[in-house]
């Protein structure tokens, strides 16, 4: 029977060819063409900023990878399949009459180059396009420095473990990947032209592939060799007792480590039989060699120590563990700088009596300074207020700084008015309006965070809302800011296009358009660029429109956090910048970290995991493990012009000078930070939520008490959310809260932020912590241990909400909490130690509920030992608590006279005013008035519409004006008896 001829591709005309040829150079300059387009884009966008060399050093490290590992990969396939090729057998020997393999073979044959070349070079750019993202670990390679510290096992500077050792391990891996990949070509290389047969017993291979194959075999135990021997190292991260602890366990160090190196030595015996048996015959040698290391893998690498484990260390454990323990817990401490922290204990009780509390100037310096207006809830008050214009807005989470105003020092609750192009209705929606007219936000909104206006003071007769001041286009409140536009702010997602001839950009409703002047922005009046950008953009109108002229730039990447990260793609950047009013000026200050994954012995921590808690509106971080945190950057970012400046803040941290190293001249030094810009940092967020969740653990000194975990503690659950009240509850974590108070050691009230820690599956307090932001006592950790057992227990966050919940005030006031048209939420739950006890402060606030509606402040719940205040004002819920005269101590309303009022008058505590004496028609009119008021206000707050109530108080104050007017007419001296009272009817 005649055999069938192989089986080949069909032969392609030259036409056919060509437009193949035409059809892949359009895909690759598809895919190479927007690459060039977004490298352009950012490089243009680097020199803006001042930081081209971050981004030319970022690219040259990224393409040198990409041509060093692609050719190390690809060439190493290459040349292993050159190998294959040419030592392949000179007749081919075929199994029968139709060999499945010949249609291959006879395919490969005629494009012979095309898959010799082909083949190589896709691996190669899959391999390089991999390793260029790994950038940073080469660039620490050849930037390292020294810890000065020596890890406890080896011996070794930690800044081989942080800098050499993951570019060594990184190396191995690619070397592994390498040599698999070449193996594997060769493999296939042969079985197709027939120097590897499957016929027969265990196969057949030819003299050149067995060559080939034993030698690249024997390369690979070779680097499995070495592996071994920097596995060693890469112990001191071992997982095998978390979540307990991370570093190298009895275990570890007395058996796997001695394990590792004995099986780097059987690796290099089995590598040279590998490498011997590339000169004999049989194959027997390797395999046994390769049995070999199969074997001792699993006796020696896993089976002796999981029986060390299981009958010597189990049995023992807290004395086996000990010596790593007290590693672990050293290492922590120093990875995360915890090693200062002050401890003190702390009763949470007193003896002192409410006089000797209002007289005690550090309880003074804290309650004067309670914080009641609550940053995560009050966004949508700042915008119905302060908003204005319906394409402003603020962000979801507002922020908290100080600032000195007349003289005095407190916290205020502070945002910027940027611009919301999602806000701008349809007829606003044009592209001309969305990215050339409505450009920029307009004002700094601040409110003091311990004050709320009343309703008698309030035109609209509502009470229980910030009082703001504000420095914009139109005013310059308090807090003078002399360039009010925001240009860069965390609601600008959108790119702007700016400047030109002619003003465009709305700046306010009674002024004129505005032509931006700043330096941000790149310029967009050639057309090259605008054709860049309108296909960056995939946006026509900015190729085609003769509105974008000389002088005209663009803006784009202009979220504060966004532009740090890009300036410093190294920092783990924190998830809430805030703004600050610096010598006029309006920065935004971003807090930068420099992290590690791989410090000896310091505990593994999800990052997160443990920043993660109740508080929305904030960015999350990634859920990565890190080992090393440190605040080493404090960056800004200009409102006006987008300027991003890096500031070293911790200028000894190793990793940052390794990273100054690598980008020279971008981060200025600590002596550089103004003392008015200094005075605006905060001890930031995320990095205090790492330690705070630390600090649950690494209290603990004591190895064997850490390892009965016995009194650890925990961060307990947010009490003012759903379940989190309960034990073991699943609602997210209570936030820390930055506030102003004098807590125990310190000499003055600091602005800190805080957190109340309860014991380990408990809800009764453990501690509270706290770390001051002031300039002079920056990043000093303080904890207050409470007794932890007995009647002397103190109660924690989730057991005093429920008091408050319970209080038969609270359950009474049904008017408050269960009217129907009324959304009560709760507040931060702030822990402040007063007078030896703990002071627990939560506003209350109320919403109706309507799509326009906003939340007001309506009642203040405060704790204090046993006793519970309930009222519409701090000052009453503190005398009520304390005795009369301790709400002296809280802040009063901006025009002084009665306490904050938290809540319109009730018609309860109001009557109409006798005429008395002499009467006249119009007094007897405004008499009626006035009654007529008073009825509608109480049908209001029956009905419970807040709206209705406004109207009905606009009535009563025209009333009562009305009489007095028809008073001094008269010449009478009659007052009313009773004027109204605010009691919190809402």
């Amino acid at each position: 029977m005649a055999t069938r001829p192989p089986i080949g591709l069909p032969k392609l005309s030259r036409r056919s060819r060509i437009l193949l040829i035409i059809a892949a150079t359009v895909i690759l300059l598809l895919l190479v063409g927007a690459r060039l387009l977004d490298t352009y884009v950012e490089w243009l966008w680097f020199g803006e900023v001042g930081y081209r060399s971050v981004f030319s050093t970022m690219l040259v490290t990224r393409i040198g990878l990409f041509f060093g590992v692609g050719l190390l990969v690809g060439g190493t396939l290459a040349a292993s399949l050159v190998i294959a090729y040419r030592t392949r057998p000179v007749f081919v020997p075929v199994s029968g009459t139709d060999d499945p393999l010949a249609r291959y073979r006879s395919t490969i044959m005629q494009r012979v180059r095309l898959f010799g070349i082909g083949v190589p070079l896709l691996v190669a750019l899959i391999a390089g396009s991999t390793a260029q993202g790994d950038w940073q670990q080469f660039q620490l390679l050849i930037n390292r420095t020294s810890f000065g510290v020596s890890d406890p096992q080896f011996g070794k500077d930690l800044g081989f473990y942080a800098f050499t050792l993951p570019f060594i391990s990184w190396v191995i891996t690619w070397l592994f990947v390498t040599i698999a990949i070449a193996f594997f070509g060769a493999l296939i290389t042969h079985y197709l032209f027939g120097g590897v047969r499957l016929a027969g017993r265990g196969g057949q291979f030819s003299v050149p592939a067995r060559m080939q194959l034993s030698i690249t075999a024997g390369v690979f135990v070779v680097v499995y060799a070495v592996d071994y021997f920097f596995e060693r190292y890469e112990l001191l991260f071992s997982d095998r007792d978390e979540p307990l602890f991370t570093g190298a366990t009895y275990t570890d160090l007395n058996a796997v480590l001695p394990a590792k190196l004995i099986l780097m030595f059987i690796a290099g015996f089995c590598a040279v039989a590998f490498f011997v048996g590339a000169f004999v015959r049989n194959l027997q040698l390797p395999a046994i060699a390769t049995a070999l290391l199969i074997l001792t893998s699993i006796l020696i690498g896993a089976a002796w120590p999981a029986v060390l484990q299981q009958f010597s260390v189990k049995p023992n454990e807290n004395d086996k563990e000990a010596a790593q323990i007290s590693r672990n817990i050293e290492a922590t401490r120093a990875a995360f700088g915890l090693k200062n922290v002050q401890y003190q204990d702390y009763s949470g009780t007193t003896s002192l009596s409410p006089t000797e509390i209002r007289s005690d100037p550090k309880s003074v310096n804290t309650i004067s300074n309670v914080r009641l207006l609550d940053p995560s809830i009050l966004a949508p008050t700042f915008t119905q207020l302060q908003g204005r214009e319906n394409f402003y807005g603020f962000p979801d989470k507002l922020d908290i700084d100080r600032y000195t105003v007349d003289g005095k020092t407190q916290d205020y609750i502070v945002t910027t008015r940027e611009i919301k192009t999602s806000g701008l209705n349809e007829q606003q929606g044009t592209w001309i309006n969305r990215h050339m007219k409505f450009t920029h936000g307009n004002g700094f909104v601040a409110a003091p965070a311990n004050t709320v206006n009343s309703a008698l003071q309030d035109t609209s007769g509502q009470g229980g809302y910030p009082v703001f001041k504000v420095s914009d286009l139109t005013q310059k409140g308090p807090i003078a800011v002399d360039q009010p536009r925001i240009y860069y702010g965390e609601l600008a997602t959108d790119y702007a296009i700016v400047g030109g001839q002619a003003g465009r950009e709305y700046d306010s409703s009674d002024r004129e358009n505005f032509r931006y002047d700043g330096k941000g922005g790149v310029a967009i009046d050639g057309w090259f660029n605008r054709l860049v950008f309108a296909a960056n953009f995939t946006e026509r109108n900015i190729l085609f429109s003769n509105q974008i002229e000389d002088g005209s730039k663009i803006m784009y990447h202009r979220d504060p956090r966004d532009r740090v990260h890009r300036a410093a793609p190294w920092l783990t950047i924190d998830g809430d910048p805030y703004p600050a009013v610096v010598k006029g000026e309006i920065q935004w200050i971003v807090d930068g970290y420099t992290t590690l994954e791989t410090y000896p012995y310091a505990q593994r921590t999800q990052l997160g995991q443990v920043t993660s808690d109740s508080l929305g509106g904030v960015t999350r971080q990634e859920n990565r493990p890190i080992s090393y945190i440190r605040n080493s950057v404090k960056a800004t970012v200009d409102a006006y012009d987008g300027t991003v400046t890096l500031y070293a803040i911790d200028e000894q941290d190793p990793v940052l000078k390794a990273w100054m190293g690598v980008f020279p001249g971008t981060v200025k030094p600590k002596s550089d930070i103004s003392p008015e810009l200094k005075a605006h940092f905060r001890y930031p967020e995320d990095l205090f939520k790492v330690q705070r969740d630390l600090l649950s653990k690494y209290h603990v000194s004591d190895p064997r008490e850490f390892f009965s975990t016995q009194t650890f503690w925990n961060v307990p659950a947010d009490p003012t959310e759903e379940g989190g009240t309960e034990l073991n509850s699943t609602a997210p974590k209570q936030p820390p809260y930055y506030v102003t108070a004098q807590a125990p050691g310190q000499q003055q009230a600091t602005f800190q932020i805080t957190s109340a820690l309860t014991l380990l599956n408990r809800l009764f307090l453990a501690s509270w912590v706290s770390v001051s932001s002031d300039p002079d006592d920056y990043g000093t950790i303080r904890v207050l241990r409470l007794p932890t057992t007995g009647a002397s227990q103190v109660e924690g966050p989730g057991q005093i909400q429920r008091r408050f919940q319970t209080t038969p005030k609270v359950t009474e006031n049904r008017t408050l909490f269960q009217n129907s048209s009324v959304t009560v939420r709760f507040g931060n739950l702030l822990t402040l130690p007063v007078g030896g006890g703990l002071l627990y402060v939560e506003p209350v606030y109320i919403q109706t509920k309507d799509t326009n509606a906003f939340p007001q402040l309506a009642r203040v719940l405060v704790s204090y030992g046993n006793q519970v205040g309930f009222q519409e004002t701090i000052d009453k819920a503190l005398d009520e608590v304390f005795g009369p005269g301790t709400g002296d101590t809280a802040t009063k309303p901006e025009n002084g006279g009665a306490p904050t009022s938290t809540s319109p008058p009730t018609s309860s505590t109001a009557n109409p005013p006798p005429s008395g004496g002499t009467t006249t028609p119009e007094l007897d009119q405004a008499v009626k008035a006035i009654a007529d008021a008073l009825a509608h206000l109480k049908s209001a707050q029956q009905s419970g519409s807040f709206a209705e109530q406004g109207k009905a108080l606009e009535e009563l104050d025209a009333a009562t004006k009305r009489y007095e007017a028809a008073q001094a007419k008269t010449g009478s001296t009659t007052s009313p008896t009773t004027t109204p009272t605010p009691t919190g009817g809402g």
